[in-house]
C-alpha cells in the first residue's frame, strides 16, 4: 500500500472510530439492554475491520484512538454539566467492554495464512 492510500485509510479509521463511539454512547443508553450489546458489537466489527483493512496491530490502533477520543470526551462532559455517561452499570460495561474488545483484537497480530501453517509433520515448510 503507499504512502497517501495508508494516511486516507488511517484518517477513515480514526473518523469511524469517533462516529462509532458516539452512537455507541448514544444507543447503549437508549435501548438498554439491547443497545449496549448493539454498541459493543459495533465496536468489535470496527476493531476486527480495522486490523484486517490496513493488514496490522496499526488500523486497531487508529480505530481505537477514535473510538477512545470520543467516549473520554463524552464522559466528561461539557462545564455546564451536559453528559452522556452519568456513571451507570451500562456505561461502565460501555467503556470497559470496548477496552476489553479492543485488547482481544490486538492479540490477534498473525492474520490467517493462505496456506494454513506449517504442521509438524510438514517439516516446517509451509503447504503450497
Amino acid at each position: 500500500m503507499s504512502t497517501p492510500v495508508k494516511v486516507l485509510a488511517h484518517t477513515a479509521l480514526v473518523v469511524l472510530g469517533v462516529l462509532v463511539g458516539l452512537a455507541g454512547a448514544l444507543v447503549q443508553a437508549a435501548w438498554l439492554p439491547a443497545g449496549l450489546l448493539l454498541a459493543l458489537l459495533a465496536t468489535g466489527a470496527l476493531f476486527y475491520g480495522g486490523l484486517r483493512a490496513v493488514g496490522g496491530q496499526a488500523g486497531l490502533l487508529s480505530s481505537g484512538a477514535g473510538w477512545l477520543a470520543a467516549v473520554v470526551a463524552v464522559w466528561l462532559g461539557r462545564g455546564e454539566g451536559d453528559k452522556l455517561f452519568w456513571g451507570g452499570l451500562a456505561d461502565l460495561v460501555f467503556v470497559l467492554g470496548g477496552m476489553a474488545t479492543a485488547v482481544m483484537c490486538i492479540t490477534l497480530t498473525s492474520l490467517p495464512q493462505q496456506g494454513g501453517p506449517a504442521g509438524p509433520l510438514d517439516g516446517g515448510r509451509a503447504r503450497t
